[in-house]
């Protein structure tokens, strides 16, 4: 081998050196319960932003035992993760208050919001036979509200809030048993918090005539929580829209992110939106209108994106 060759050899190998390792980028995504709908949404966002992108982002779906375990983890992760968890969750956090009283860390200073995903919607789903129309023809039936999930502690919440503790018996059974504990006659009504549609409740409006209660413009107000609506046809037998509350979920990531990764996550949510509504209805419910919700700053890259597509976010972020 000449000199000259080794001369260019040496300088290949040294600009091969120079470049990436590979081209992917890969990302943990921190979901929910193996099996609940949180999860499939978090399998489904992962094929279509690996499709959407070739490859170049490759996102691992990890599951989770609920929202604060996926924000107690920004302490050890790095810019690699995104998680999902309510709007005020992640303000606890950052404020050191409820949950994270007694687990402060410096490393939730730096979350930052990306795009919203569906939001936990409640259903107040009653057999159509008790002829409950409203909050108020809860009196006198049999409730199942299950325990330890949102949807339980916002349905009690609710039922102290309208005057019901008093008037409605609240069954012990677990919510997974709601289906069959209606059919069966046992309970007269159940309460659930989901994205929309809920299996749970596609389950109850199949097996039988059931009726999602509405909520008047004044409850929904009173409860403070966001106003949403199920449109009609979402379930079987379901002839008009539906007036409920929801909690939004939002997907996040930390300041340890880099903006590129951020941008194109973002961006490719929205371009894939349509696509994953078709695979899945509960991706109708996601609006840019769920943005104001979020109370703590975006994603620098996340905000490249919005500002694009001439998308006004809430208040000031940094």
């Amino acid at each position: 081998m000449t000199y000259g060759r080794i001369a260019v050899t040496a300088a290949a190998l040294a600009l091969a050196g120079a470049l990436p390792a590979t081209a992917q980028e890969r990302v943990t995504y921190k979901s929910a319960k193996t099996g609940s709908s949180y999860y499939q949404m978090g399998v489904e966002l992962a094929e279509a932003i690996g499709a959407a992108t070739d490859g170049g982002i490759s996102v691992t779906v990890e599951e989770s035992q609920g929202s604060v375990q996926n924000v107690m983890e920004v302490r050890a992760r790095g810019g690699d993760y995104v998680f999902t968890a309510p709007p005020a969750l992640v303000t606890a956090a950052r404020e050191g208050t409820g949950e994270f009283e007694d687990r402060p860390s410096e490393r939730f200073a730096g979350i930052r919001a990306l795009f919203p995903i569906p939001s936990l919607t409640m259903h107040f789903v009653m057999d159509a036979e008790t002829g409950a129309s409203s909050l108020d023809d809860l009196a006198g039936t049999t409730i199942l509200l299950g325990q330890g999930s949102f949807g339980a502690t916002e349905g009690a919440r609710y039922m102290e809030m309208f005057g019901l503790a008093d008037e409605v018996t609240i069954s012990g059974a677990e919510l997974s048993n709601a289906v069959d504990a209606l059919r069966n006659g046992q309970i007269d009504g159940f309460v659930t918090a989901g994205s929309f549609p809920a299996p749970n409740v596609i389950e109850a409006a199949a097996a039988m005539p059931v009726t999602i209660l509405s909520m008047t413009g004044e409850e929904v107000e009173e409860t403070g929580r966001t106003p949403i609506t199920i449109p009609a046809g979402t379930y079987a037998g379901q002839e008009a829209d539906v007036a409920t509350t929801a909690l939004p979920v939002v997907a996040y990531a930390t300041d340890a992110m880099d903006e590129e990764t951020a941008y194109t996550l973002t961006r490719t949510f929205w371009d894939e939106k349509a696509r994953l509504a078709g695979q899945s209805r509960w991706w109708d419910g996601v609006t840019p209108e769920l943005l104001d919700a979020v109370e703590s700053d975006f994603h620098p890259g996340a905000r490249r994106y919005y500002e694009e597509a001439g998308i006004a976010l809430p208040g000031a972020d940094g």
